[in-house]
């Protein structure tokens, strides 16, 4: 039982500290690329595009469509937009939830990340720190001051997958290198290992290997991946660390 509630453990550190993210995501023939990231409390939107552009994100399945949720960066101050419908101009949110982290421009690109809660305010699309399909809108004006966009503008999904860091976990009294490792893991001078064990991040044994009187084990045959690794030491102690697979 204490191997068991151990794992189960380190799977509950594991679903607490995920954070998931789109990936950059280029937007049609705009020029625009877009990244959304999540933590247990914050979004985080990255999007580049044309320096003399403004440029618009807009949230959920109903695209520009009236009380739909934006996020445009444009000749005003203001971030947060709710749209008014197909034709006319969003109107800024009476409390902007966006908080700019950074502004940039070079070589005629802008690139701007800003955060804001999860859930933002009552007119804002709430975003999970989860794995998610969210699908978007997007535009990219003429000019600076909100407009017409024309034609340079579509539609897309941001697919919201896990991204773990390697400080997730402390390391459990087992010395192994390298991590990440592509084909063979090593053991330090920490013990005589008995076997060792891979789980996925859903708690699923994927391979359970020996490792009795061995200095390393060949781990070439793992899908790429991040694993959760349970060591079993010949003194019948259990260690858990988590390993990247290249």
């Amino acid at each position: 039982m204490r191997k068991i509630f151990t794992l189960t453990a380190f799977l509950t550190i594991l679903a607490a500290n995920a954070q998931f993210t789109s990936g950059n995501v280029t937007l049609g023939s705009t020029g625009m690329v877009v990244k959304l990231e999540t933590n247990a409390t914050t979004a985080t939107i990255t999007l580049t595009g044309n320096s003399n552009s403004y440029l618009g994100i807009g949230f959920g399945s109903a695209g520009m469509g009236n009380g739909s949720d934006g996020f445009i960066y444009n000749s005003q101050s203001s971030l947060d937009y709710t749209f008014a419908g197909v034709g006319s101009n969003p109107v800024a949110d009476a409390t902007q939830h966006w908080t700019v982290s950074s502004n940039t421009v070079a070589s005629g690109i802008r690139t701007i990340v800003a955060t804001r809660t999860l859930a933002g305010g009552t007119e804002d699309f709430t975003i999970a720190n989860a794995a998610a399909n969210i699908p978007i809108s997007y535009a990219r004006g003429t000019g600076l001051s909100l407009a017409n966009h024309g034609t340079s503008r579509g539609y897309s999904t941001l697919v919201m997958k896990a991204s773990l860091s390697n400080e997730e976990f402390d390391k459990q009294n087992i010395k192994v290198y390298p991590n990440p490792v592509t084909d063979l893991l090593h053991f330090g001078d920490n013990g005589k290992i008995r076997k060792v064990s891979f789980y996925d991040t859903t708690g699923r044994n994927v391979k359970t290997i020996s490792a009795e009187g061995k200095s390393s084990i060949d781990v070439s045959t793992l899908a790429k991946g991040t694993y959760i690794v349970e060591y079993e030491l010949t003194d019948g102690s259990i260690s858990y660390d988590k390993i990247v697979k290249n």
